[in-house]
């Protein structure tokens, strides 16, 4: 599934070409992605002029005069730049056509993601309760601390929880957690303040560097160009159960934490 730095990359690489653009038409050749798409896109969107490409958590707003189209990728979804008049392949479901000739173009295998209208997206269901974004001054490790008290569960799934901070999926939850030294079976509330300081101070690194080399590439994800991303070059346990650990040689274990595979080294996690 694509993740922060994922979608991140996604949104600078599609911005400065839709920034000013008018949307001359809405083509949609599949509604039924995760929750239909709205009747009306096409009436709403035309001839709207988009103003601004953001991002909240995982999800891309891409903000008009009259409302905002909250995208979700889902499990292998992507919004590329492609020019208007080519034709779509399988599973590519909508086009927003620009004024300059390209298209937005939204494709989804799965169809998992979701492309909804919103007057007020901050505060949409979706959105309404998330936790602050990693990479913002509102993250930090004395928040995690003061979560984490009395918290029995498992320290990988606190930190991704997204009522606790936004975005720290299971790559970069699982990377953060080896930088930080921390094993991630540890339940929550047992971490001292000064370890969430260096978790904390390790989630934003990760992320900052993953954003900077475009993402990781896992399965079918590509940025906003149609480009990879690079950083499962750089990943010292995800996928690498039963691997040597790059830092002491031990055997990676592999665990199942939260319904989802965990990788660690039991020597360099504590």
């Amino acid at each position: 599934m694509p993740e922060l730095p994922e979608v991140e990359t996604t949104r600078r690489g599609i911005a400065p070409h839709l920034v000013g653009q008018r949307v001359s038409r809405v083509i949609v050749r599949e509604r039924r992605l995760r929750w239909p798409i709205p009747e009306d896109l096409d009436v709403r969107l035309s001839g709207q002029r988009i103003e601004a490409v953001e991002r909240r958590a995982k999800y891309l707003l891409i903000r008009f005069e009259a409302g905002t189209l909250i995208a979700h990728l889902g499990m292998s979804g992507s919004l590329r730049l492609v020019e208007g008049a080519l034709p779509p392949a399988k599973h590519e479901h909508v086009d927003l056509l620009l004024e300059s000739g390209q298209a937005l173009r939204y494709t989804d295998p799965r169809r998992f993601g979701a492309l909804l209208w919103s007057d007020d997206p901050l505060n949409h269901v979706l959105l309404a309760s998330l936790g602050p974004e990693p990479l913002s001054e509102a993250f930090d490790g004395e928040r995690l601390f003061q979560l984490s008290r009395g918290r029995s569960m498992a320290v990988k799934p606190f930190i991704m929880d997204n009522a606790v901070v936004v975005g720290v999926g299971n790559i970069y939850a699982s990377e953060a957690l080896f930088a930080a030294g921390i094993d991630p079976r540890r339940p929550a509330g047992g971490i001292s303040r000064s370890r969430y300081l260096k978790l904390a101070d390790e989630i934003k690194r990760i992320l900052a560097l993953a954003i900077e080399r475009g993402g990781t590439t896992l399965r079918d994800f590509v940025g906003g160009d149609g480009k990879p991303g690079y950083f499962q070059q750089e990943l010292f346990v995800y996928g690498r159960g039963g691997e040597f650990c790059k830092h002491c040689g031990t055997t990676l274990r592999e665990v199942r934490l939260g319904q989802r595979a965990s990788v660690y080294c039991s020597r360099c996690q504590r």
